[in-house]
């Protein structure tokens, strides 16, 4: 029985932030998948190894977390005053689907430097030395996002001394700017989809909880960690091996989804696991961070934790940080009650792996709360490139 060859797809692969995934310029892809649908989505779920029910990714570059199985599409831009388009797939680890309905706020990172090394930037926009100013469009969810990526001799400058937590090994700081983060689309609405800074969220099995519902880098379903029986403080290994805590966030996640208007029923949250994202957060506590390293409430304005495809992140997303950041500039949300209340323009806010800063500034305008932009630090490299191969039937 004869079986098709493999074939190969030029391909990078790139951490940006606490994530990394496979990239790709548009005009590489097989032409089948240069257009959404199902060839697409196959094509990428054969590229990370998914669906996997052994949870490994053994037979695909993904790395069976929420954090390393994603895949970048990205292109010349279409819109005036951007550089490129933006496309983001977070692949399911054991389920059959891409989940096309957020951003990745790490690998955006990524985008910006990838957007010089693959070749889609204006030579006339790219200094020989200083700083790159990408202009990226975020085509998931309709937004702007400028990168400032440094440049060396004409090429991305992706070594330096500017540390993450949550990332091992030091590299060139890249600027990430999201310009009005705050969701104005058809989907969530406004800012606040239910037209409130704190909702009683009655959530099936569980009960009745206050819940900050914020649509602001991506759509977030904010709870006090005291209400659940936890303490903010918590790292990966104390809720990942919970399955009753497990599903306890999802059913939290299903009926903040359910009263954002993000979906209809309940059954619609299986296949939109990325959005929305499900966080707890508390006043500044000191804890153990996973590495080791000792933080002291002094140094933070509040704890938080986020899940993202079922399961406690390592670190923090780096869309669901903008989140945070706008929250805490709301006087009156969970998020801003934990920091302590008043007005702030930046937050740095304790997670498993460390802290991380994110500045964002709200004002009230004709009656609802505003963010016009989002800024944080993080960085990114190359770590292989060449050709991905998969079988030439898989898609």
């Amino acid at each position: 029985m004869s079986h098709p060859p493999q074939i190969k797809v030029a391909a990078t692969y790139m951490r940006g932030g606490t994530s990394k995934g496979v990239f790709f310029r548009l005009e590489d892809l097989p032409e089948r998948c240069r257009e959404p649908g199902q060839a697409r989505d196959r094509f990428l779920m054969r590229v990370i190894g998914s669906p996997d029910p052994y949870g490994a990714h053994i037979d695909g570059m993904g790395g069976a977390t929420s954090s390393t199985s994603k895949c970048v599409i990205l292109s010349k831009s279409t819109r005036p005053d951007h550089d490129v388009d933006y496309l983001y797939g977070q692949v399911s680890i054991d389920k059959a689907f891409v989940d096309w309905s957020g951003n990745c706020g790490n690998l955006s990172t990524a985008a910006g430097a990838f957007a010089i090394h693959a070749g889609l930037m204006d030579p006339a926009r790219l200094p020989r030395d200083g700083i790159c100013t990408v202009r990226i469009w975020q085509a998931n969810i309709g937004k702007t996002i400028i990168a400032h990526v440094p440049v060396t001799n004409g090429q991305v400058q992706e070594t330096g001394d500017f540390e993450l937590d949550g990332v091992t090994f030091a590299a060139a700081e890249i600027v990430l700017e999201f310009l009005d983060p705050s969701d104005d689309g058809d989907e969530g609405g406004s800012m606040f989809p239910t037209g409130n800074l704190v909702d009683d969220l009655d959530v099936p099995g569980i009960g009745t909880l206050k819940a900050t519902l914020i649509s602001a880098g991506i759509p977030t379903v904010f709870v006090d960690a005291q209400a659940i029986g936890l303490t903010g403080t918590e790292l990966r290994e104390d809720v990942n091996t919970k399955p009753e805590l497990l599903a306890r966030f999802e059913a939290i996640r299903v009926a903040g989804a359910l009263r954002m208007g993000l979906i209809k029923t309940p059954l619609e949250a299986q296949s939109r696991q990325h959005t929305p994202k499900i966080a707890f957060v508390a006043p500044p506590k000191d804890y153990v961070a996973s590495s080791g390293k000792h933080i002291k409430a002094s140094e933070i304005d509040l704890n938080v934790r986020a899940l993202s495809m079922g399961k406690l992140h390592h670190a923090m997303m780096g869309t669901c940080a903008v989140a945070i950041a706008t929250a805490a500039a709301i006087p009156g949300t969970l998020v801003n009650r934990a920091a302590g209340g008043g007005a702030r323009e930046a937050v740095r806010f304790g997670h498993p792996s460390g802290t991380l800063r994110v500045g964002a500034a709200a004002e009230p305008i004709d009656g609802r709360w505003v963010v016009k932009k989002a800024i944080m630090s993080r960085s990114a490299r190359i770590l292989m490139e060449g050709w991905v191969r998969v079988p030439g039937d898989s898609f």
